[in-house]
């Protein structure tokens, strides 16, 4: 019988912590590391770079810290390692690893995969619209990177050629992870439970400490973060998991630490589509086994799409913003006075010039009263965009000079002088047919063949669970109370959509979360920020809901002028709502318990 498979997740972004991965080295019996680097704005970095100089263009610290650091270790062990450092240059990130492994005297074997960089093919879609806005393929010239988001396949041929370490260029994080599942246990692609399970596993370790206690609800369970422990997964053979982390860190591997992560940025849960499998999260159960320890069951799967997401940057101007700070009596009126000032001269400089207005404004107000009476302290953020930098440069200035004439209470540390203008990196998402790449998988300069799967037919979509009704009961007593008394909650982006996931702290807390939490009141909560339509799912399994706000990010990524583009505090801001719940149910020993 094939033992089960130990993966530790490395890395969540670009930029994570380096000790990930001797952390990880160090608990018994790791089979593979995932390290997953790249989001679509990372994607648009790394192509600037291989601009400026044609052997750049990948993770270059995956190779000077990760490798250096830890690669004779990594081979002593036998662990295979995943990733997708390659960015837009995997042959460049490959290169540079076997110069490495050579240097410290080792014969790593080093696969690469190609296929997902679409960029010298642009022409070929320029009639595409944008899959969510509808909006036309923006001006060839001004794109900077198209990469379609491949699957497991072959990486895992990449795997069964004998393959050490296998990096790639854009693909899912969670196919990191799935790959190493369907090498180990001979998982096939029509498998499509066991390849739902083996996605879950990846989308639990593709952001790091995310699922053992960082950016928790109950944050102060995780202890101290300077030593918090990288997940490890631990799958079956039959697709079920253990999700933990190494003995003697920090942080929380809990039911409601695991569940934020699950629900995550996910989207529909009966239909999170990737390429390998559509996922169904909605019956999936997660429970404590053993301190740090958590079973996760029930992952459904269904036949892909034969589709393949594709994601194009490209160049949507210039933006820039200050943010000041501000006290006294009126501060925030005293705020939008210095910076309505600071753009009132901005423009007339334009008027002048003969240019255009700025195409978005952004005045954001931040903080409140830390005391009784008419004393405020807040910070102040106001930001502009505009297709010349020059314009955004004359905004700059005008604020900048006004400093002298403003209201009192007004100081701005600085560190670095007067901002400047930054490239608005815009995305731009459309679908491909499977078929429209071209692999090329090779392992130390040498071909290794990969035929991708045949799309299998289409099964039907899941119904969804009928929507948690309250019991009619009578109620003598209500008391009323923050969502945050009542449920977890995690929030993230999907390109301009929020996505915030709820968890109950008891089950029979969640139908009245659930009346409460309507779309009405969730455009309520959000009017500042929404633009679009809510979306809310319901998952059964974990006595959870997952709400998407459309158009709630100002274009999302750093093609928003918002503080929080990517929606990471509206879990806060929904957590702070009031719900009303029968006191009786409030009192439950088990509130608190997932």
């Amino acid at each position: 019988m094939t033992h089960s498979l130990r993966i530790g997740g490395a890395s969540g972004f670009w930029g994570d912590a380096p000790h990930a991965t001797q952390q990880l080295l160090r608990a018994p019996k790791i089979d593979f590391l995932v390290y997953d680097y790249l989001a679509e704005i990372t994607m648009s970095i790394m192509a600037r770079a291989r601009l400026k100089d044609p052997q750049k263009g990948y993770a270059v610290d995956f190779v000077s810290d990760v490798t250096a650091n830890n690669l004779t270790q990594i081979a002593e062990q036998g662990v295979k390692v995943l990733s997708n450092a390659g960015g837009v240059n995997p042959v460049a990130c490959a290169v540079a690893l076997r110069r490495k492994s050579a240097e410290l005297g080792l014969n790593v074997k080093v696969a690469v995969v190609e296929g997902d960089d679409l960029l010298p093919r642009v022409a070929e879609f320029v009639d595409r619209t944008e899959m969510f806005s509808g909006a036309p393929m923006p001006p060839t010239e001004k794109i900077a990177s198209v990469n379609a988001y491949i699957g497991a396949g072959p990486i895992l041929a990449a795997l069964h050629a004998g393959a050490d370490i296998v990096i790639t260029g854009r693909c899912v994080d969670s196919a990191l992870t799935l790959a190493a599942c369907m090498y180990h246990f001979g998982w096939r692609h029509e498998d499509h439970n066991l390849l739902a399970a083996g996605s879950l596993a990846g989308h639990l370790l593709e952001c790091g400490p995310q699922a053992t206690g960082g950016n928790f609800t109950d944050w102060e369970m995780a202890g101290d973060i300077a030593q918090i422990g990288y997940p490890i997964v631990e799958v079956s053979a039959d697709g079920g998991l253990v999700l933990t982390k190494p003995k003697g860190t920090t942080g929380c591997v809990a039911p409601a630490s695991a569940c934020e992560q699950m629900l995550y940025e996910i989207g529909d849960p009966q239909s999170y589509i990737l390429p390998d499998v559509i996922c169904d999260f909605s019956n999936v159960r997660i429970e404590q086994s053993e301190p740090d320890h958590v079973t996760v069951s029930g992952a459904k799967g269904r036949a892909p799409t034969g589709q393949l997401k594709v994601s194009a940057t490209w160049a949507d101007g210039y933006r820039a913003g200050m943010t000041i700070l501000i006290n006294g009596r009126e501060a925030r009126q005293k705020a939008k006075t210095f910076a309505q000032a600071g753009l009132d001269r901005a423009r007339a400089v334009l008027q002048r010039m003969g240019t255009p207005d700025y195409r978005e404004v952004s005045f954001e107000t931040f903080g409140g009263r830390p005391g009784d009476g008419d004393y405020e302290e807040i910070s102040f953020k106001v930001a502009v965009k505009h297709d010349d930098p020059r314009a955004v440069g004359v905004f700059l200035r005008e604020m900048t000079g006004c400093a002298l004439a403003a209201p009192p209470g007004l100081h701005i540390f600085t560190g670095g002088g007067r901002p400047k203008p930054s490239p608005v990196v815009a995305l731009f998402s459309f679908l491909v047919p499977n078929n429209t790449l071209t692999y090329c998988v090779t392992m130390d300069g040498d071909d290794i063949a990969y035929n991708p799967p045949k799309t299998s037919p289409q099964d039907p979509e899941p119904v969804p669970a009928k929507a948690p009704e309250i019991a009619d009961e009578k109620v003598t007593e209500w008391i009323t109370c923050p969502l945050e008394d009542l449920a977890w909650a995690r929030s993230g982006d999907k390109g301009d959509a929020a996505n915030i996931g709820v968890i109950a702290r008891h089950a029979t807390f969640l139908p009245y979360i659930w009346a409460a939490l309507t779309e009405a009141t969730l455009a309520d909560v959000f009017s500042n920020h929404l633009s679009g339509r809510v979306e809310r799912f319901y998952l059964p399994g974990t006595h959870s809901m997952n709400i998407l706000l459309h158009n709630a990010l100002g274009g999302g990524g750093v093609a928003s002028l918002r503080n929080d583009a990517q929606g990471k505090s509206y879990a806060q801001i929904l957590l702070a709502t009031p719900i009303r719940i029968p006191a009786e149910l409030f009192s439950y020993p088990e509130r608190g318990e997932s």
